[in-house]
Protein backbone atom coordinates (compact mmCIF):
# COMPACT_ATOMS: atom_id res chain seq x y z
CA UNK A 1 0.00 0.00 0.00
CA UNK A 2 1.09 3.92 -0.56
CA UNK A 3 1.49 5.82 1.93
CA UNK A 4 -1.72 7.60 1.58
CA UNK A 5 -3.34 4.35 1.89
CA UNK A 6 -1.34 3.94 5.31
CA UNK A 7 -2.50 7.25 6.61
CA UNK A 8 -5.64 6.57 5.66
CA UNK A 9 -5.82 3.29 7.51
CA UNK A 10 -4.38 4.16 10.65
CA UNK A 11 -5.00 8.03 11.06
CA UNK A 12 -1.91 8.91 11.03
CA UNK A 13 -1.15 12.06 8.58
CA UNK A 14 1.66 11.31 5.80
CA UNK A 15 4.04 14.17 7.51
CA UNK A 16 3.93 11.83 11.12
CA UNK A 17 4.40 8.77 9.01
CA UNK A 18 7.61 9.98 7.19
CA UNK A 19 8.55 10.75 10.61
CA UNK A 20 8.58 7.67 11.91
CA UNK A 21 10.60 6.71 8.86
CA UNK A 22 13.04 9.11 9.84
CA UNK A 23 13.49 7.67 13.23
CA UNK A 24 13.82 4.38 12.06
CA UNK A 25 10.50 3.22 13.09
CA UNK A 26 8.67 2.13 9.54
CA UNK A 27 10.84 0.83 6.81
CA UNK A 28 8.88 1.09 3.51
CA UNK A 29 10.16 -0.36 0.38
CA UNK A 30 10.43 1.60 -2.42
CA UNK A 31 8.58 1.11 -5.74
CA UNK A 32 10.24 1.90 -9.08
CA UNK A 33 8.62 5.02 -9.43
CA UNK A 34 10.44 5.72 -6.21
CA UNK A 35 7.06 5.91 -3.68
CA UNK A 36 7.07 4.14 -0.51
CA UNK A 37 5.20 0.93 -0.53
CA UNK A 38 3.99 -0.55 3.11
CA UNK A 39 3.12 -3.97 3.74
CA UNK A 40 0.03 -5.00 5.74
CA UNK A 41 2.58 -5.12 8.96
CA UNK A 42 2.51 -1.52 8.84
CA UNK A 43 -0.70 -0.60 9.98
CA UNK A 44 -0.10 -2.89 12.95
CA UNK A 45 3.43 -1.46 13.36
CA UNK A 46 2.11 2.71 13.56
CA UNK A 47 -0.82 1.44 16.06
CA UNK A 48 1.87 0.25 18.37
CA UNK A 49 4.02 3.32 17.93
CA UNK A 50 0.59 5.35 18.74
CA UNK A 51 -0.22 3.31 21.76
CA UNK A 52 3.90 3.98 22.72
CA UNK A 53 4.07 7.39 22.13
CA UNK A 54 0.94 7.47 23.85
CA UNK A 55 2.46 6.24 26.85
CA UNK A 56 4.91 9.36 26.91
CA UNK A 57 7.85 7.48 25.22
CA UNK A 58 10.43 9.05 22.86
CA UNK A 59 11.19 7.78 19.31
CA UNK A 60 14.52 6.86 20.39
CA UNK A 61 12.83 4.77 23.19
CA UNK A 62 10.25 3.22 20.61
CA UNK A 63 12.86 2.08 18.13
CA UNK A 64 14.63 -0.04 21.17
CA UNK A 65 11.38 -1.13 22.44
CA UNK A 66 9.09 -2.41 18.65
CA UNK A 67 11.39 -5.76 18.30
CA UNK A 68 9.83 -6.80 21.81
CA UNK A 69 5.85 -5.74 20.55
CA UNK A 70 3.43 -8.04 20.64
CA UNK A 71 -0.06 -6.74 19.31
CA UNK A 72 -1.48 -3.47 18.71
CA UNK A 73 -1.59 -2.14 22.29
CA UNK A 74 1.43 -3.73 22.38
CA UNK A 75 2.51 -6.32 25.01
CA UNK A 76 6.43 -5.93 25.46
CA UNK A 77 8.46 -9.05 25.47
CA UNK A 78 11.03 -9.31 27.64
CA UNK A 79 13.41 -9.55 24.86
CA UNK A 80 17.81 -8.52 25.04
CA UNK A 81 16.95 -5.32 23.25
CA UNK A 82 14.38 -4.23 25.83
CA UNK A 83 15.93 -5.00 28.54
CA UNK A 84 18.97 -3.71 27.77
CA UNK A 85 17.15 -0.50 26.48
CA UNK A 86 15.27 -0.24 29.73
CA UNK A 87 18.16 -0.93 32.31
CA UNK A 88 20.43 1.89 30.97
CA UNK A 89 17.63 4.29 31.20
CA UNK A 90 17.00 3.20 34.64
CA UNK A 91 20.60 3.89 35.56
CA UNK A 92 20.84 7.47 33.80
CA UNK A 93 17.06 8.76 35.77
CA UNK A 94 19.12 7.16 38.82
CA UNK A 95 22.01 9.26 37.92
CA UNK A 96 20.13 12.14 37.63
CA UNK A 97 18.10 11.22 40.48
CA UNK A 98 21.08 11.08 42.67
CA UNK A 99 22.39 14.68 41.21
CA UNK A 100 19.33 16.28 41.98
CA UNK A 101 19.56 15.10 45.66
CA UNK A 102 23.02 16.31 46.06
CA UNK A 103 22.11 19.98 44.40
CA UNK A 104 18.61 19.72 47.42
CA UNK A 105 20.74 18.96 50.00
CA UNK A 106 23.69 21.27 49.46
CA UNK A 107 20.85 24.13 48.64
CA UNK A 108 18.75 23.65 51.77
CA UNK A 109 22.11 23.14 54.01
CA UNK A 110 22.80 27.30 52.28
CA UNK A 111 19.37 27.98 53.50
CA UNK A 112 20.11 26.69 56.85
CA UNK A 113 23.13 28.08 57.45
CA UNK A 114 22.28 31.54 55.90
CA UNK A 115 18.87 31.60 58.56
CA UNK A 116 21.28 30.69 61.75
CA UNK A 117 23.40 33.76 60.69
CA UNK A 118 20.52 36.03 60.60
CA UNK A 119 19.33 38.42 58.72
CA UNK A 120 19.81 41.54 60.58
CA UNK A 121 23.65 41.44 60.13
CA UNK A 122 23.74 41.78 56.04
CA UNK A 123 22.35 44.42 53.70
CA UNK A 124 18.90 43.60 51.76
CA UNK A 125 19.62 42.12 48.40
CA UNK A 126 18.66 45.10 45.51
CA UNK A 127 19.50 44.71 42.06
CA UNK A 128 20.82 41.91 39.97
CA UNK A 129 22.21 39.64 42.63
CA UNK A 130 18.25 39.84 43.93
CA UNK A 131 17.86 36.05 43.67
CA UNK A 132 14.32 35.36 41.97
CA UNK A 133 11.18 34.05 44.08
CA UNK A 134 9.06 31.25 42.32
CA UNK A 135 6.62 31.85 40.21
Amino acid sequence: MLIGELSRRTGVNTHQLRYYEAQGLLQPERGANGYREYDEGAVLRVRQIRHLLGAGLSSEDIAYLLPCAVGEAPELLGCPELLAAMRSRLRRLDDQLDRLARSREALADYIDAAERTGAESYPPLTGPARIPSPV
